[in-house]
């Protein structure tokens, strides 16, 4: 039987990344399964707002996200913000959906990094939360910081690769890296994106940056013009 093919990784910082199909990252090295924007509960957030929606998103968000802690083996997953859709999820959160909260932290080390939508507290769920966190060297936090001289992981924009094939317009998740700054897809099930182009994630990028997605275990790269240079309101697009 033929070996299965290696993954693609990404280098970012001196170290090797895996950019994983399922809208994550996982780090070899910490055995780190990283994903941001999950906005748990958002269907609920819906509902409570008068548009009933079927109550099913979060379960699937963690059906992917036990699939991926479990096919890479993941030691600790960290969650980069906006894990919750708003601030009041907490109380609405399902018991069934709390419940598997719990068992995820009981897995793999659980980390939530604070989002400008979360209403966490500190140990919830059995997991931990911080503002953000450093790991060598490497800041990861919710969303980018312009001050930031360190290398930076980050979520927020849910970026988006759109493109035309055979005349077709397609759009999926992807990650944005530059030198110093990678900004991760958004990994909700129930969640919509930004153009990876566009001008306010091109602002995070001193220089060029390129946008990538993995693809029947390929990587996609395409190069994206950055912010340096031009007018910060202008909008920037990936060849």
């Amino acid at each position: 039987m033929p070996a299965a093919p290696a993954a693609p990784m990404i280098d970012f910082a001196g170290h090797r990344f895996v950019p994983l199909a399922g809208r994550a990252l996982f780090w070899p090295r910490h055995g780190a399964l990283i994903v941001a924007d999950l906005h748990l509960e958002k269907a609920s957030w819906y509902a409570a707002h008068g548009q009933p929606l079927p109550p099913y998103d979060s379960h699937d968000t963690l059906d992917r996200l036990d699939r991926l802690a479990a096919e890479t083996g993941a030691r600790a997953i960290w969650c980069l913000g906006d894990s919750f859709h708003d601030r009041a999820a907490a109380e609405r959160i399902a018991p069934a959906v709390a419940e598997r909260l719990r068992r995820q932290a009981a897995a793999a080390r659980l980390v939530w990094i604070a989002g400008n939508h979360d209403g966490l507290a500190g140990g919830a769920w059995g997991g931990t939360v911080a503002e953000e966190l450093e790991v060598d060297g490497i800041v990861f936090r919710h969303q980018c910081d312009a001050r930031e001289t360190r290398p930076e992981i980050s979520g927020h924009f849910h970026p988006k690769l759109r493109l035309s094939l055979r005349g077709r317009p397609v759009s999926r998740p992807c990650f944005a890296l530059g030198e110093r700054r990678l900004i991760l897809p958004a990994f909700g099930s129930f969640t919509g994106g930004l153009d990876v182009g566009d001008g306010a994630v091109a602002a995070n990028f001193a220089g060029p940056y390129r946008a990538m997605l993995v693809a029947d275990g390929k990587l996609l790269s395409l190069p994206c013009r950055g912010a340096a240079g031009d007018d910060a309101t202008a909008t920037p697009r990936c060849a």
